[in-house]
């Protein structure tokens, strides 16, 4: 898909995915009309603004406003052709803690989203979730989850619209804001890394690869698909010797809301789950397009019934040197 005479508003957009969103698009696409920063944090919108000045790049907009105040984020899209919503209340704990909280900011704004994508001429619409959402047991998930539904649900109001809602949902982004790896990096000047348990694994993925699947949805999705990564995991142990084999490592036990492994597509999901090579997509039960179309188009394989795509049962885990360089090249570098 050509971006040339296109606007994009990215909800969100001065966090970790919405700069590199940004960094990707001017790269790649730098005959873009518009790129819109939208999010309530006047601080990260200054000090993004020193990297992107207007004078050097008159296509960037920055755009104060929260998800949760639908009249701001109509306002925002009056001329946008697609939006990537990145906007999220994401800690666990703090989330825990302020649950209603998180049902405005997750919940209330994906609706608010919605509801402006479908009162303007916005044409594509791709919203981030995250393997949390998936058979959640803490609150973020829950929402996340929830947000998930609306977004794959919206396809069904839209009318006549040219207009497409996707998903995507990965796991943990390595070196985001909020991520073990700057924690483990500020933490290992103490000599000591805190692990919550030995067994614990994750997903991972680099900025550039979520960004490149958030582009993938927005070019390929024919509206209501949920697309899951191919990525390898890592063991918590594994990454706190990546940082510091030197540094000893502490039990410390899970905090609330958290797993062992973390799943992107659960057993149940497996009935409506095909595999498109690069990525996995979950269907709505019942999509808005002709499912054999899809398929044919797509050279789409269905994944067998009982189909668990988990962290700790990942066919690719990455080892120690594996990390350290991706640690060196994406974070510290």
């Amino acid at each position: 898909m050509t971006y040339q005479d296109k606007q994009i508003l990215i909800t969100g957009g001065t966090g970790s995915l919405g700069k590199a969103l940004v960094k990707y698009f001017l790269t790649k696409h730098p005959n873009i009309k518009r790129l819109v920063i939208f999010s309530r944090d006047e601080q990260k919108q200054f000090h993004m603004s020193q990297d992107y000045p207007a004078n050097v790049f008159p296509n960037i907009r920055f755009f104060i406003g929260d998800v949760r105040d639908y009249d701001r984020l109509k306002r925002a899209m009056e001329g946008i052709d697609y939006v990537i919503h990145a906007a999220a209340m994401k800690h666990v704990p703090i989330a825990e803690y302020n649950p209603d909280e998180c049902v405005k900011t997750n919940i209330n704004g994906a609706e608010n989203v919605i509801r402006a994508c479908l009162e303007t001429n916005v044409s594509r619409v791709v919203a981030l979730s995250t393997d949390k959402a998936c058979a959640p047991i803490n609150l973020y998930g829950a929402t996340k989850l929830t947000s998930d539904k609306l977004f794959i649900a919206a396809n069904n109001i839209k009318g006549n619209r040219d207009l497409r809602f996707s998903v995507v949902r990965y796991g943990n982004v390595m070196g985001s804001n909020g991520s073990v790896v700057p924690f483990f990096l500020k933490k290992k000047e103490t000599g000591v890394l805190p692990i919550t348990d030995v067994n614990m694994t994750r997903f991972n993925i680099s900025l550039l690869d979520g960004v490149k699947m958030v582009v993938y949805a927005m070019d390929h999705a024919w509206g209501g698909e949920l697309f899951v990564p191919k990525i390898p995991s890592y063991r918590i142990t594994d990454i706190a010797k990546a940082i510091d084999e030197n540094c000893k490592q502490e039990v410390v036990g899970i905090r609330p809301g958290e797993k062992i492994h973390e799943e992107m597509i659960s057993v149940s999901d497996s009935f409506s789950t095909y595999d498109l090579g690069k990525y996995y997509t979950i269907l709505p039960q019942v999509p808005v397009f002709n499912l054999n179309d899809f398929i044919i188009k797509f050279e789409a394989k269905k994944v067998p019934v009982g189909f668990n795509y988990n962290s700790g049962e990942n066919v690719h885990f990455l080892t120690v040197d594996e990390l350290k360089n991706l640690i060196q090249e994406f974070v510290i570098s």
